[in-house]
């Protein structure tokens, strides 16, 4: 292998030289320092000019060392010892437990996807239970789709994929992978904690990128999971979960790493790249006719504004959309759905069925009459209503109050019980209400 040198250092950028035959795209580099800095190659450039990353902000680094091209990239191991660990985006074990040995070691490059092709067709719709009515009811899971939940800062996004978490989980219906980008470090403590209280991490993998770590581990840090997953989707043909949380962290690691690397910022004020960097990690969280992953993600919404432009590009790649809203959390209802907003295309006769799709659009019916009456209400009173107005009210009253349930996740801190419930059990309930 051919040898460079450190020619230019520019915060986490490196820029290295190589004489002779130039390292390949994503190729690993190893400084000959006492560190041993690992560089990651991400730009090449003509006269044998490699950019590269400095992986774990190694400041050791000088101009003038010289650097060594490894012949391969980022890998993570993958396989049934990955099951109940915990690991960072290089694949290194973070839970304190020991790391992983023995010959039988499988490793997998995370930049090369796999070659099996997308298929929906494949799977026929089978709904994935939640066990909370508001998600079962508005925006039912489907094995191999994708399911977003959005809303701004506090408004429970991380509470409610833990609670998804342990309830699909409990079910002991597929393997479940957690991906957690740029999020808080309590976060990924508590879920880890409450996985491991209730004997849940048995069938489940973990990585994390946290807030405390570079851009460049937290924007690998899908990546590393997704690619884990796809080991087992693939070669063991097994049905996988697959919890992101945050996607906008991801789009706005890459943001960063934009900007270090000195790239013209889009008119969103995000990276050019911001389309492909989500289609990126989306394609792979597939199906095909081995397996399927299920995906469900978080995404951050800056200031409340669902209208940003990374919100929107995450937003096309979903097939369910669960709008998380301040002011429905400032009023006590958990989990704090916007009703409204929370959208599906799923949520069809061929899908879900007759009786749950006639239900649906007679309750969105009667929420989207309780909007259009609260002013009037506002302004004359409930009493002036026409019998069957309040009537309606009073059903659409009934049902946000319905929707709210207690979680187990969060059974220590609120003293509300926890509650799960069929979608059969979540039907009749509506339809008690509104007949």
């Amino acid at each position: 292998m051919s040898q460079g040198v450190i020619r230019s250092i520019k915060d986490l950028v490196i820029g290295v030289v190589f004489e002779d035959e130039p390292p390949e795209l994503n190729e690993l580099l190893t400084a000959n320092n006492p560190n041993g800095t690992l560089l990651l190659v991400t730009t090449l450039k003509p006269g044998g000019w490699a950019e590269c990353l400095n992986l774990k902000v190694d400041r050791s680094l000088s101009k003038g060392v010289t650097v060594n091209r490894t012949g391969k990239s980022i890998e993570v191991t993958v396989g049934d010892q990955t099951i109940g660990r915990m690991f960072d985006s290089l694949g290194g074990v973070i839970d304190g437990g020991p790391q992983l040995s023995g010959t039988n070691l499988k490793t997998r490059n995370i930049f090369i996807p796999p070659t099996h092709s997308t298929n929906l067709e494949v799977l026929k719709p089978e709904i994935l239970e939640t066990g909370i009515k508001v998600i079962d009811f508005f925006t039912p899971f489907v094995k191999g789709r994708k399911i977003g939940i959005i809303g701004g800062a506090g408004v429970g996004k991380t509470v409610l994929m833990m609670e998804l978490i342990h309830n699909i989980a409990a079910s002991g219906k597929g393997l479940s992978f957690f991906a957690g980008i740029g999020e808080r470090i309590r976060e990924g403590h508590e879920l880890f904690e409450t996985l491991k209280s209730r004997d849940l991490l048995k069938s489940t993998v973990m990585f994390f990128g946290q807030m405390d770590e570079n851009p460049i581990q937290r924007s690998l840090v899908g990546l590393s999971a997704a690619t884990a997953a796809e080991y087992f989707r693939d070669e063991e043909g097994r049905d996988i979960l697959f919890f992101a949380d945050n996607m906008y962290r991801y789009v706005q690691a890459k943001n960063e790493l934009s900007t270090i690397l000195d790239q013209i910022p889009s008119e969103g004020g995000y990276e050019p790249t911001i389309y492909s960097d989500v289609k990126t990690l989306q394609d792979r969280l597939s199906s095909n006719e081995k397996g399927s992953i299920t995906a469900i993600e978080t995404i951050y919404v800056p200031a409340d504004d669902v209208s940003d432009p990374a919100v929107q590009m995450i937003q096309h790649e979903l097939d369910n959309t669960i709008v998380l809203s301040r002011k429905i959390a400032e009023e006590g209802i958990r989990p704090s759905v916007d009703l409204i907003n929370t959208s599906s295309s799923l949520l069809s006769p061929d899908i879900v069925g007759d009786r749950h799709y006639v239900l649906s659009v007679q309750v969105q019916a009667l929420l989207q009459k309780r909007e259009s009456l609260k002013g009037i209400i506002a302004i004359i009173g409930e009493n002036e209503l026409s019998p069957a107005d309040r009537a309606d009210y009073a059903k659409a009253e009934k049902l946000v109050k319905y929707f709210s349930q207690g979680m187990y996740v969060m059974e220590e801190l609120s003293s509300v019980k926890g509650e799960r419930f069929t979608r059969e059990e979540t039907l009749k309930g509506i339809e008690e209400i509104i007949v």
